[in-house]
């Protein structure tokens, strides 16, 4: 799946469920959320109220400390939380999960398969150099050299060359059009860096020993190694609306959820992203701040991993998803705080076509829950007693809620679900190995897109791709994702990638589990944070100041 959360906490995706929301909270407007039982409790919004005042400082939480901050190797919420306000990419993602442009001012395709992007003039680096095609054509091709090891090399997998083609422009030529490609340019894999720093800082780059030099808000102060990270105000930022109202940011490392929470309540943390499900209910009561809910493009699924085995049969995988009690999972794993997903790819990721939402997302029936017609499946398939093992860790507690209610749910219906407990680490290996998924069913998948468009996540579902965890193939699938990702019109693309949703909710290679916003604690004395999964790559620490005058 795009960006698995669960596999990112070995270095390939936190504690707090954190998925999909209501593209009418993309377009800028509140929305109103449903909690399990469907009343409002929540609402959704892309920014918190703007700050007021300039800080001297503030702290924030990160549930785990960065593996690195190296660009090309940056592929969870920490690394990318920090990053998003050191280093930029040539498009930018926005709160309201729009693409715009970023350090690249505008781009022309005078070809289906030729980019050009123009570069801003006089962007200055954090030593005070200026960036230049060089710096953008060095940042793009290490991506692709095996020896970087980047997880994203696979998004140039289409990619024939990355050239210089003027002092403030590059030239990218495509061995077919790629869509997702352009877009992915707002994301990790359009991240521009000093090509000095790079060759100066070799082997260190992006470790605790190396430094970064980048053009964002933010300049990499220290890291201290299993202590906290501190960035420093960069003077001579370019974008003057996003100049930061902090003069520093402290980023402390929390893995406990319970101490997390209290870190919020005591003060020793301003705030934080992704809050953890189990303290929603004490931190959205405090007096000490307030829990915001914002955008989000992940989605919670199971993934089929063997089709030879019980799951092969279409009927056993409409059973089980039929008799999953989804209210409950969102009651139990997500703090009440999300909703039943109707697809594989959340609302949220729709967002480059709001127009296009209600045809293609909102007018999807809600996910069954039928546990008598679940029954008569099972019958039919002949798939009573058999046996289904699915994987489940202690890597986040919500891993195992999801895992009981599976099992609950398998012997509802005669299926015999047995879970197979596997260490953080090996859970974690599941999506990067195929070896480790040998006598597995099925897993717990928590993925997001890293753009606002739903054919990123479904790429993952095509014949042979890396995400594609259980080897399922569909031909008819796959010519429609061709045709989709040809397709640079947004609207016209939605349209093309609605038959991809269909599709997989046909033939459920990946079963729809649950979706629920984005989360961020602010402390009282501090305002302005976009809310949503935005923040990954949109310089939010920027934007934050204080809540009083």
């Amino acid at each position: 799946m795009p960006s698995p959360r669960f596999a990112r906490y070995a270095g390939t995706a936190a504690l707090a469920v954190s998925l999909a929301v209501s593209l009418t909270a993309c377009s800028g407007a509140t929305r109103p959320g449903a909690d399990a039982d469907g009343g409002a409790d929540y609402e959704v919004t892309p920014t918190s109220p703007p700050a007021q005042g300039t800080l001297d400082s503030f702290t924030w939480s990160l549930y785990a400390e960065p593996y690195t901050l190296d660009y090309a190797l940056a592929y969870d919420y920490p690394p990318n939380t920090v990053l998003a306000n050191v280093c930029e990419q040539l498009l930018r993602v926005t709160p309201e999960l729009r693409i715009e442009p970023g350090l690249a001012q505008k781009w022309e395709r005078p070809d289906p398969r030729t980019l050009v992007y123009t570069l801003r003039p006089d962007v200055r680096f954090h030593d005070g150099s200026t960036m230049t095609a060089d710096d953008v054509v060095a940042s793009l091709r290490r991506q692709t050299d095996p020896a970087t090891g980047s997880p994203w090399g696979s998004a140039f997998k289409n990619v024939d060359s990355i050239e210089k083609s003027g002092p403030l422009e590059v030239t990218i030529r495509l061995s077919k059009p790629d869509v997702l490609f352009h877009e992915l340019l707002a994301a990790s894999p359009g991240t521009v860096v000093s090509a000095a720093s790079l060759a100066a800082a070799g082997e260190d780059y992006g470790t605790p020993k190396g430094k970064l030099n980048c053009t964002g808000p933010y300049a990499l102060d220290t890291w201290a190694q299993g202590d906290s990270i501190t960035l420093k105000k960069h003077t001579a930022y370019w974008d003057k609306q996003l100049e930061a109202k902090s003069q520093s940011v402290k980023f402390t490392f929390i893995e406990d959820a319970a101490a997390r929470a209290n870190a919020f309540l005591s003060g020793t943390a301003d705030g934080g992203y992704m809050v953890p499900s189990s303290s929603l209910a004490q931190l959205r009561s405090s007096s000490k701040g307030t829990v915001h809910f914002g955008p989000n493009t992940a989605a919670a699924n199971l993934a089929v991993l063997d089709f030879d085995g019980p799951l092969g049969d279409l009927r056993v995988r409409r059973a089980l998803s039929m008799a999953l009690d989804r209210k409950n999972i969102v009651k139990a794993a997500a703090g009440g705080i999300g909703e039943p997903a109707k697809a594989p790819a959340a609302r949220g990721a729709w967002a480059l076509a709001p127009e296009k939402t209600e045809a293609v997302f909102d007018a999807l029936p809600e996910p069954a829950y039928d546990i008598e017609g679940a029954k008569k499946l099972i019958e039919e398939a002949g798939a009573s007693g058999r046996t289904i093992t699915l994987a489940t860790s202690s890597l986040a507690p919500e891993i195992s809620v999801v895992a009981n209610a599976v099992q609950a749910a398998g012997r509802e219906i005669s299926l015999d679900v047995r879970l197979k407990p596997v260490s953080p680490d090996a859970y974690s290996g599941i999506f990067v190995d195929p070896a480790a998924r040998k006598g597995l069913d099925l897993v717990i998948t928590n993925g997001y897109d890293n753009t606002p468009d739903p054919l990123e996540f479904y790429q993952y579902l095509r014949t042979g791709d890396f995400g594609n965890y259980g080897n399922w193939s569909n031909a008819e699938y796959d010519a429609a994702f061709d045709q989709a990702n040809a397709e640079y019109d947004a609207a016209k693309r939605a349209e093309l990638t609605a038959e991809l949703q269909r599709i997989a909710l046909d033939e459920l290679p990946v079963i729809p589990l649950y979706e629920a916003p984005y989360s961020v604690f602010l402390s009282k004395r501090i305002t302005g944070a976009p809310t949503g999964i935005a923040q990954l790559y949109y310089p939010w620490a920027a934007t934050i100041g204080a809540a009083r005058k």
